[in-house]
């Protein structure tokens, strides 16, 4: 069988997955990653550790979706207690509005993208505050993948191909990441001895080498060589930031969410607006209730696109005022049940990521997203170490006085948004749909389906989506939304585009739900190589 063949890898019939129930469990976009948790669960580790040993490997096993140069945000409930972790970087001190005078918005390949990565810190920061396993360990799976190889999937691969004409000419990334010219074939090894180096001086340094030592010093030098501004100093400034999560009470059950600078609020604004609705009352998959929650989205994104950005550049209380039910409900008001809109924002008063999930018999429960946002991210890889540096800058505004204006020490609007349900005060699940500006969107439409319908998990995963493109009026739907959805969605004016099947547009979701009888049920997405394990 040549690798190359493309008729072999062909996939031509639906079919139908089943979600994994036990004590502990892990599911991911990558059956490698999910493997790397599950180890460290077999070696006595929490939900914590094998969450964090997943996010590592996937760094490796799946770089065109994350990468060690990435951000991540957190929600840990640790038995008794919601935690939230703000992992996600800052412009360099460099990035003064006046660099990026003139230009309509910010670049979205190349150093004038690259915020300083927070990933790592994040990792860390999970290890220490609640980790059981000592933090080395948590690197031995991904150190594996990345000096023995792995077998890359032709999911993986097909994310990769398109990237490698694109970012070839970005400083570095044809070297580590396709040396031959190409992204590895499905089935073919692929190893990474930078990453695996790297990887090594950030689990023996304890992240150390990555913001004060060797590797800051190396990002940075590469900076200096080919045209960035990051610098030795804003690498050692970072920190993360343990914050409160904000929170929508839907149906009978309540939405957690990081708040901003990322998007997740815009899930629960859209769900506040829900609210006033009687979802419920319509057909699962209807015209009618997907457009609902189509209209719903559009107000919450013009909303969030105009006030959202780093929590310390909003106006104050913005939060608070976007969430206020009586601001939602008038918002909600514009609803036209029959009719499309396309919305600005209101005036609310002034007063491409991997997503993971693990579970362990202990109770606690650990929803974590991490990106170089789009794909590789910008493209840039610092020689030597299979750092590609991701592309979070690019979510900055270069309009004047808006409040995610690009500017020096703040951080963008980020899209990565980890989810959380719990139902009567207690946990029930963690969920998360990567992907861009369907996070938020695919949060709405999952919240939607176990709040309004009673789907189960995996049910929620494998269900038609629908997606708003970024000008927010074109609605792209996949291949198998009923046509007399389709049609109905029409009727009303959307501007509709059918998707063929296998698009990745739509997100990768993965649920941890407890039962009532003790353990979990662990959901994994069909669109990519999900896969869910337990123990």
């Amino acid at each position: 069988m040549a690798l190359c063949d493309s008729d072999y890898w062909s996939f031509p019939y639906p079919s139908q997955r089943m979600p994994v129930l036990a004590d502990n469990v892990v599911s991911t976009s990558q059956p490698l990653g999910s493997a790397a948790g599950l180890q460290m669960l077999m070696r006595g580790g929490n939900a914590i550790d094998a969450a964090l040993a997943t996010a590592i490997a996937l760094t490796v096993v799946e770089p065109c979706m994350n990468g060690i140069g990435g951000d991540l945000f957190a929600l840990v409930w640790d038995g008794s207690q919601m935690h939230g972790l703000n992992a996600s970087g800052r412009a360099p001190l460099g990035w003064v509005p006046e660099r990026f005078a003139g230009l309509e918005k910010m670049p979205l390949r190349g150093w004038d993208s690259v915020t300083t990565p927070g990933g790592v810190a994040g990792w860390l920061a999970l290890s220490e505050r609640f980790g059981l396993l000592p933090f080395e360990d948590l690197f031995e799976p991904a150190l594996r993948y990345a000096r023995d190889g792995y077998l890359v999937s032709p999911t993986v691969h097909r994310q990769w191909q398109p990237q490698v004409d694109e970012l070839g000419s970005q400083p570095g990334f044809l070297d580590a990441f396709a040396p031959n010219g190409r992204a590895p074939l499905p089935g073919e090894r692929f190893r990474c001895p930078g990453q695996g180096d790297t990887l090594e001086k950030i689990a023996r340094t304890r992240g150390a080498a990555f913001y004060q030592g060797e590797l800051a010093a190396a990002i940075a030098a590469h900076a200096r060589n080919t045209g960035g501004l990051l610098t030795e100093a804003d690498l050692a400034a970072h920190q993360v930031d343990w914050v409160q999560p904000i929170r929508m009470q839907y149906r009978d059950i309540e939405v957690l969410e990081i708040g901003p600078n990322g998007q997740g609020i815009g899930a629960l604004m859209a769900l506040g607006m829900l609210n006033t609705l009687d979802v419920s009352s319509y057909a699962i998959d209807s015209a009618e209730s997907i457009h609902a929650q189509i209209e719903a989205m559009k107000l919450a994104f013009a909303d969030i696109h105009s006030y959202v950005a780093d929590i310390d550049a909003m106006a104050p209380n913005m939060t608070e005022q976007l969430l206020d039910p009586a601001y939602l409900k008038a918002r909600a008001r514009q609803i036209d049940p029959y009719r499309a809109q396309y919305p600005g924002a209101g005036a609310p008063h002034q007063g491409g990521t991997v997503y993971l999930t693990a579970a362990d018999r202990n109770g606690m429960m650990v929803s974590l997203i991490q990106s170089n946002f789009k794909g590789f991210g910008s493209g840039v890889v610092v020689p030597g170490t299979g750092i590609a540096l991701h592309n979070r800058g690019s979510g900055f505004s270069t309009s004047q006085g808006h409040p995610n204006q690009v500017g020096p020490g703040k951080r963008p609007f980020h899209t990565i948004i980890p989810g959380f349900i719990m139902k009567a005060n207690q946990p029930l699940a963690t969920f998360g749909v990567m992907g861009g500006s369907i996070q938020a969107q695919g949060h709405v439409q999952m919240s939607c389906r176990i709040g309004d319908y009673g789907q189960n998990p995996q049910a929620a995963c494998d269900a038609p989506r629908w997606r708003v493109a970024d000008d927010n009026r074109q609605i792209r739907v996949e291949w198998n939304m009923p046509a007399e959805t389709v049609q109905g969605l029409r009727e009303r004016g959307h501007e509709v585009v059918v998707a063929p099947r296998f698009d990745l547009e739509f997100g990768c979701a993965q649920v941890a739900m407890k039962l009532d009888g003790g353990g979990y049920l662990a959901a994994s997405d069909h669109r990519k190589d999900g896969y869910a394990v337990g123990l």
